[in-house]
């Protein structure tokens, strides 16, 4: 991925990300050519250098028995909007602006360890259950539903691991304009209502 480095990610941000995130596309490189799933995720900080994310697969979804190629890619995604060059300060001054994309991005790369384990699954659903459920007034827990129905349910997914072995990220978000500009783009994206989108643009506005 090409990062200008007023657009890379520290470590802290990169972890905040995957710890936080919803889901990312697994990719995989097979004999058959590329395969890709979006997947939720749980982020394990303490599981090697980097790190590793831990999801699962449908059993009917055969990315899991596909031998992997290389390294296997997970893409995590934050907040991403359109930027109209009608929020730049620059354009009354100079008119010479461009539209363009500001984005979150992590691309993890790994070894991909599939676990045929309902032990290790059973596990994995409590922890995404936990992690989405808390702070709700009546969460849902596994333990909700009949021990018999969790058990097929589990029978019927398996868990995929992707050891993290390198990380490429990169924080595009108006770090390269002028502070007017950006000043331009975090009220344009309120304006239409993207306040995910105006606050990263926020936090990662280079210090006056």
């Amino acid at each position: 991925m090409y990062t200008p480095a007023h657009f890379a990610a520290d470590e802290p941000a990169v972890r905040e990300l995957l710890t936080a995130h919803g889901a990312g596309d697994l990719v995989t490189a097979t004999t058959d050519g590329l395969v890709a799933t979006l997947l939720p995720f749980v982020y394990d900080p303490d599981a090697g250098p980097h790190g590793a994310l831990l999801g699962h697969l449908a059993r009917n979804n055969d990315q899991w028995r596909r031998p992997v190629l290389g390294e296997a890619l997970a893409i995590v995604r934050g907040p991403d909007a359109y930027v109209s060059p009608t929020w730049y300060a620059s354009k009354a001054e100079h008119g010479r602006v461009v539209p363009t994309w500001n984005y979150v991005v992590v691309h993890a790369y790994g070894e991909l360890v599939v676990h045929d384990d309902p032990a290790w699954t059973g596990a994995l659903v409590r922890r995404l259950s936990d992690k989405h459920e808390q702070g709700r007034a009546h969460p849902w827990s596994v333990d909700d539903a009949p021990a018999a129905y969790v058990a097929g349910q589990l029978r019927a997914i398996v868990g995929v691991e992707l050891r993290i072995s390198r990380i490429e990220a990169k924080w595009k978000l108006s770090q390269n304009r002028p502070a007017a500009d950006v000043d331009g783009v975090i009220a344009g994206l309120r304006a239409d209502g993207d306040d995910m989108a105006a606050a990263a643009v926020g936090r990662a506005r280079p210090a006056a």
